[in-house]
């Protein structure tokens, strides 16, 4: 809609402002489930040293002109079965640390590395656990800490900016996206010599974890299938289905479980996707899925929902085969994903 109105428009400024909210909203939302460890991930086996690499740009720009950003990365890959967007996450916000610790300019470090916790360093810091590890070390030159800040700095709202210049949740969303990841991290500071934070991430177990969509190099989002959008919120449902119709694709909407097994059963044309939101008053997204399943074998789903992980594991589709996708979400997002999951090569809804 934005986009449709005249730059002129005063109905235009005022979407502008209204997605600008929504957006900063998102970001708080995403903030606060990381820092309470109940952010869903999207794991896959990434390299480190390329996920530093390919951010650096963004990095760079973020803590401006007079501080120096030095890189130290070994020549081999640092594997990681982690969720890419949250590394990114705790790039970005150790960066904003090291910059506001530094209001004169410095230096700030990045290193990784290959190292092994032993029992000796485990039984110094309980967290960790024995075992090869990938180290990050993100360091810099400011101001530094002392103790006491050190005890506190991984706790929500709790910050030594001044009032608002930060929510005081960027240190606490690092702690939460290092624990959801298995690892451990490490804090050296000392007053006017500068902070390094250690992060520690276990490697990878076994064969990589990303589902078959991840590795789909995907050149497009459009498509002409019939897609079934299964949805209880009025607003959210129709935002859909409008976007979907733009994408090129035929869309039948519903309002709840019930509803979409009486249009299916009506329906004269092939159904290829489901798009259902999980949790829903009645019959909810995997027993609408498992029963349309039985009449429509060839039939894909992609699930939705804004709910945190352990409620979502309740309903079985947290495994690595199931599609899914976490709300918030971008229009855009959503139709790399429904792209995806057409592209596959065999029904993973159950």
């Amino acid at each position: 809609v934005q986009y449709q109105l005249p730059e002129e428009s005063p109905s235009r400024k005022h979407l502008t402002k209204i997605r600008t909210a929504a957006d900063k909203a998102t970001g708080l939302t995403r903030q606060i489930l990381a820092f309470s460890r109940q952010q869903v991930l999207e794991m896959e086996v990434v390299d480190l040293c390329q996920v530093i690499t390919e951010f650096k740009d963004i990095l760079q720009r973020l803590i401006g002109e007079n501080i120096r950003l030095h890189f130290n990365l070994p020549n081999e890959s640092c594997l990681l079965n982690a969720d890419r967007t949250q590394i990114e996450q705790v790039l970005l916000n150790l960066g904003v640390n090291a910059r506001d610790a530094m209001p004169a300019g410095g230096d700030m470090i990045i290193e990784t590395g290959h190292v092994y916790l032993d029992a000796d360093y485990v039984q110094a810091h309980p967290d960790a656990s024995e075992g090869p590890h990938i180290r990050l070390t993100v360091s810099d030159s400011g101001v530094g800490m002392d103790a006491d800040t050190i005890d506190h700095i991984f706790e929500p709202f709790f910050t030594t900016k001044e009032k608002g210049k930060g929510t005081g949740l960027g240190l606490a969303t690092v702690f939460g996206i290092v624990k959801q990841h298995k690892g451990s991290i490490w804090v050296g500071s000392e007053p006017g010599k500068g902070t390094s934070f250690n992060i520690y991430l276990p490697y990878p177990v076994g064969t990589p974890t990303s589902s078959t969509r991840k590795t789909l190099e995907l050149a497009t989002v459009t498509g002409t299938e019939t897609i079934l959008v299964v949805e209880d919120e009025l607003m959210v449902r129709r935002l859909i289905c409008e976007a979907l119709a733009t994408y090129g694709y035929d869309v039948i909407e519903a309002a709840d479980g019930q509803e979409a097994l009486e249009l299916m059963a009506l329906v004269d044309r092939p159904v290829q996707l489901l798009l259902t939101d999980l949790i829903m008053p009645g019959i909810n997204g995997r027993q609408l899925y498992e029963q349309l399943a039985q009449t429509y074998p060839t039939l894909k789903v992609l699930y939705i929902s804004g709910y945190t992980d352990d409620v979502i594991g309740q309903h079985g589709v947290l495994e690595n085969d199931v599609n899914f996708l976490h709300k918030p979400f971008s229009i855009y997002r959503l139709a790399q994903e429904i792209r995806s999951v057409l592209n596959e090569l065999c029904v993973q809804g159950s």
